[in-house]
């Protein structure tokens, strides 16, 4: 049997680290998981199926050691977002088609390992996935609220819609639900913080500590759970509840694979897929740079799809690496995948025999638990930090964060992608050129804004950092023919080539304009300092022979040397 290298290579003393972070991580994925469900508009065990076959298979093909793979917020509103968009209202049809979603999703992410796809996500520039993030972060925890306060509020509304049916429905609110959530949340602050600190201070053991501490959800749970029953809540006061869970283990399925439906999933599921993908590794690489391991983007790829499809199969919708539950797993000291696997296990259990303990479970408890898990994911820092060092990459986050607020989420998406490509065209369009010169008793040679250095009159010596491609040739060739034109003692231009990687067609064509120019005013054009791979390219091209390798230099010095016995 083909076993992965962390259960080849297992150690006995990994295993309490293991077991611990998977006790834990059950605690805390249970209710989180239900609440998510509810999130997606689908029925708990739904969201409890998709977290136990999932984290097997992820463990099984997954690179990172400690990813806590199941139900998230981003993929639950996606997922919740897409079935809107459908406009399904019979809860079978939503779960059925949630179920295909989840396969589509894990087809697209093999479908991406295997074109070694991987590198998509690069488009996608931090400050973009922070106003993303940030912004489906206050779109969950808004759409919660009909919950926590027990007002009736259509799902799948913009940010603006759900602002101005609470406003109007504020006073119909529901006290006793009221009450519950925000005991529900100030549970979930005390175990965060004061709980932790009384602890701390009284020296307990930290496996304990951080037990308590990740805790509060399930806490929450029991409590509110019994304030219903025990008073009889949802009957007196119509607090909304969970309702009967089936008993038992999800049953293996077949997705329904309708053509027409899944020509509708398609491009949500590539965007879920894209997304989920996004968050997984980020997570993944965070906690592997802590402990000096190394994440392969294809087997993530691999894992979250086998993962996805595992979900589809056994009864849940799609699901990632989520980034309160892996890191409650890295800080309880998991040490390989065996973690995910006990919480699997656990939650297999609680489906056997615990799903009737939350028949009375209200809504607002859970609403509260998604609330809490939210409300980090805004990033206010990275807003500040972007703007304080380049007001592009702000403006792109800001840009991001109100498209998703005011159109949707989908949107948002698109439109951050392509104001990261737009932003990176942008820049590359119109590349650094410093004209360079000797640093006094080196062979070095810098920018003559920057440095006190000597030049000769005679040569034109220019260092382009960026690599030669067709958005940026013509602002080479016009910098090249202005500055010759602005200065008529010039007789040669040295281009140094030490930050050019890429030299693609259209920018060998601009290159071969520059030469022509050159030489009708009667100028000669040397290169210097080319790359390897570069050169390799260029060898054999009529360029090159143009120019001659009489005027390719190893280095700046050695060009401007041969150049001074010239003039």
């Amino acid at each position: 049997m083909l076993l992965p290298d962390w259960l080849k290579n297992y150690k006995k003393d990994q295993l309490g680290g293991d077991l611990i972070a998977g006790i834990i991580v059950a605690v805390v994925l249970v209710p989180q998981s239900m609440a998510y469900g509810l999130l997606a508009g689908l029925p708990p065990e739904v969201a409890l199926y998709s977290s136990v076959l999932p984290l097997l298979l992820y463990a099984l093909f997954g690179s990172s050691r400690a990813l806590a793979v199941g139900p998230v917020g981003l993929m639950s509103l996606m997922t919740g977002a897409t079935l809107v968009e459908l406009e399904i209202s019979n809860i079978n049809d939503m779960v059925s088609t949630a179920h295909t979603l989840a396969l589509l999703v894990g087809l697209i992410l093999i479908t991406m390992r295997f074109a070694k796809l991987g590198a998509v996500t690069n488009f996608l520039s931090h400050p973009v996935i922070s106003g993303f993030v940030s912004a489906s972060a206050i779109i969950i925890a808004l759409s919660q609220l009909k919950h926590m306060l027990g007002v009736d509020i259509p799902r799948g509304l913009p940010v603006h819609d759900t602002l101005y049916y609470l406003t109007t429905q504020f006073s119909q609110s529901d006290l006793i639900t009221s009450m519950l959530a925000v005991i529900s949340l100030l549970l979930l602050w005390c175990f965060k913080v004061p709980v932790v600190t009384l602890l701390e201070r009284n020296n307990l053991p930290l496996g304990f500590v951080q037990f308590v501490s990740k805790s509060g959800p399930l806490a929450a749970v029991a409590i509110s759970t019994f304030s219903v029953s025990y008073w009889q809540l949802n009957e007196l006061q119509q607090v909304s509840i969970i309702g009967n869970i089936p008993a038992g283990l999800p049953s293996l399925i077949v997705p329904n694979l309708d053509p027409t439906l899944i020509k509708q999933l398609l491009p949500n599921a590539l965007l879920i897929a894209l997304i989920g993908y996004l968050e997984s590794v980020s997570i993944a690489k965070s906690m592997a740079n802590q402990k000096r391991q190394k994440i392969n983007s294809d087997k993530e790829l691999l894992g979250l799809g086998a993962a996805n499809i595992a979900s589809a199969v056994s009864g849940g919708y799609p699901v990632a690496g989520g980034f309160g539950r892996s890191m409650v797993n890295f800080s309880s000291g998991a040490n390989t995948p065996l973690a995910s696997v006990i919480t699997a296990g656990l939650v297999g259990l609680t489906l056997l025999s615990l799903t009737p303990l939350f028949f009375f479970l209200p809504k607002a408890a859970l609403g509260a638990i998604i609330v809490m898990a939210v409300i980090p994911l805004i990033d206010l820092h990275t807003l500040k930090h972007a703007w304080d060092y380049d007001k592009t990459d702000a403006a792109a986050m800001m840009v991001t964060f109100f498209t998703v607020l005011i159109v949707d989420v989908e949107t948002g998406i698109v439109a951050g992608m392509l104001l990261s490509i737009g932003l990176y065209l942008h820049r590359s369009s119109q590349p650094h050129i410093a004209i360079v010169g000797r640093v006094d008793n080196t062979e070095h040679y810098r920018n003559i804004d920057r440095h006190q250095v000597r030049t000769d009159e005679h040569i034109l010596a220019l260092r382009v950092d960026e690599n030669l491609y067709f958005a940026n040739t013509n602002y080479l060739e016009d910098t090249i023919m202005q500055l010759v034109a602005d200065n008529k003692k010039i007789n040669h231009v040295v281009l140094i080539c030490s930050s050019i990687s890429v030299i693609d067609s259209s920018a060998l064509k601009s290159l071969d304009d520059i030469l022509y120019g050159l030489e009708k005013a009667g100028l000669t054009l040397s290169l210097a300092e080319i790359k390897g791979p570069v050169m390799d390219k260029l060898r054999h091209t009529a360029f090159l022979q143009k120019v001659g390798l009489d005027n390719v230099f190893l280095s700046t010095h050695q060009a401007i040397q041969h150049l001074q016995k010239l003039s």
